[in-house]
Order: structure tokens, then C-alpha cells, then sequence
């Protein structure tokens, strides 16, 4: 990672209003534990960015180990977004839409898979993990780690941006430092639609890049499919039996999105 060619991609950005302190490890046990630590022992900024080649205990949604070999990208970005700690869920869906906005002007035809999973030609690309600080009923400081498959090695449903002669064309001309740019700058686009004014906004455009949107889902046995997302993040799916039509909405972390179709 070349830290200069990093800083002078973001500066291209008049978007982007922080000042960019750059930590690049070789190994971590995880990017989100060391901004942390950071925070803690250095009063480390907004703007403080922690980027691992390694993640030997990486996590994901759910606690679930996020495998990080070299290769991939792993970064955490530290945040002030000065939210209703209620808009918890908004921030997750603000930061992973924005990650895949800014991608997707790259040329990049990433979908989102609820609440927080990057997809690429139906394989999940990366992930998001949102740690937040909450006082007197405010988000006032939040770690956006996010987990990007780049030239790591992946299997089962995931994917990296080398060529697949199946499914997709050769994404590797797009270097880990417009990766890393495209992401930093998508965090940051997507906590800023976070506000009451923005929020119907960021639900439509969250809406337009869910690739569940439509399709058949199993809940508790019973075949559904999904509307949409509701203003809080939940997941929005109706049933439909020959008698009556009903509908329920299911909160993150309740319910492990599973396609049927």
C-alpha cells in the first residue's frame, strides 16, 4: 500500500473535509481493535485510519470471523457521525450504500445484500462492521471497519476482483489504493446522508442497489419475498397464501438473509 498515492487520491475529493492520519500495519489481530486502542491511549482523531495487510482475528456481522489474508483489503476509519443513537442501523446502511455508490462510478457493478455485505456477480465481494461510542442518547464517535476480497484468496460464495471467465472481467487494473480511496470516501458520503432531512433519500438509493429486493425467502418455513427496507433497517417481506396476504418486518441481526431464488 503505497501511503502517499493514498493521501493524494483522497485530496482529489473536495468532499472529503478530515484530515487523514494513516497507519499501515503489516499484521493485526484486528483493524477495529488497534483504532480503538488508538482512541484510547492517543485520543486518536476522526479522520484516523488503521489499514492491515493481515488480520489474523478479523470479524464480521454477527461476530463471525472475517477471513483476511493477504491480499484483501482491511481498513477502519474513525468517525464522528453526531447521531440519535436510535439511527444505529441508518449509519450501517448510509456507510455499506455509500462504499457502494462510490465503486460503482468506478466501474465496478456492486450490489448491496442486507444490511451490510458488498456483492459482485452474486458472490459477496466484502463487509462492514460499525462499532459506536453513545452518550446522552448520541452517536458521537463510531470505527467503520470494512473487509474488501481483492487479490486474497476466497471460496464458497465469495469473490475477489481477479478475472472469472464465468462471471466477471478483469477488475484488477483498479489498484488497492483507488480501492482504499473508494472506500474511505464512500464511508464518509454514506454517514452524511444520515440526517433527518437525507434519510427518505438514503432510503431510496439503498433500495436501488439491494440485490434482495423481489426475490423468495424461507422465514420460519413460510416462502416470502422481499419489499424493501423500512426507514430503521428492517427488512421488509410479505406472504402471500391462497387465503390472506401478510406482511413483517425483521430486524438486523434477527434474520440470516437466504435466497430461494
Amino acid at each position: 500500500m503505497d501511503r502517499q498515492l493514498l493521501l493524494d487520491l483522497l485530496a482529489e475529493d473536495r468532499e472529503v473535509d478530515l484530515n487523514f492520519n494513516i497507519y499501515i500495519f503489516d499484521t493485526l489481530a484486528s483493524t477495529n481493535d488497534k483504532l480503538a486502542e488508538l482512541i484510547t491511549t492517543e485520543n486518536a482523531a476522526p479522520g484516523t485510519v488503521v489499514i492491515a495487510k493481515h488480520q489474523t482475528a478479523g470479524r464480521g456481522q454477527r461476530g463471525k470471523q472475517w477471513q483476511s489474508e493477504r491480499g484483501g483489503l482491511y481498513l477502519s476509519l474513525a468517525i464522528a457521525p453526531d447521531l440519535p443513537a436510535i439511527n444505529v442501523h441508518q449509519l450501517t446502511m448510509g456507510i455499506v450504500w455509500g462504499i457502494a455508490d462510490r465503486l460503482r462510478h468506478e466501474g465496478l457493478p456492486v450490489s448491496i445484500k442486507w444490511p451490510n455485505d458488498l456483492m459482485l456477480a452474486d458472490r459477496k465481494l466484502g463487509g462492514i462492521l460499525t462499532q459506536t461510542r453513545i452518550a446522552q442518547g448520541r452517536i458521537y464517535q463510531a470505527i467503520v471497519g470494512v473487509g474488501i476480497n481483492y487479490a486474497n484468496p476466497v471460496s464458497g460464495q465469495a469473490i475477489n476482483l481477479a478475472p472469472h471467465p464465468d462471471y466477471q472481467p478483469n477488475y484488477r487494473n483498479f489498484s488497492l489504493e483507488m480501492l482504499t480511496s473508494c472506500t474511505i470516501r464512500g464511508i464518509i458520503r454514506g454517514y452524511k446522508r444520515c440526517t433527518p432531512i437525507t434519510i427518505d433519500r438514503l432510503l431510496s438509493d439503498y433500495l436501488e442497489l439491494l440485490n434482495a429486493r423481489g426475490r423468495s425467502v424461507l422465514v420460519d418455513g413460510k416462502l416470502g419475498t422481499v419489499l424493501g427496507i423500512s426507514p430503521q433497517g428492517d427488512l421488509h417481506i410479505s406472504f402471500t397464501t391462497a387465503t390472506a396476504a401478510t406482511e413483517t418486518y425483521l430486524q438486523p441481526g434477527t434474520f440470516s438473509l437466504g435466497y430461494e431464488n
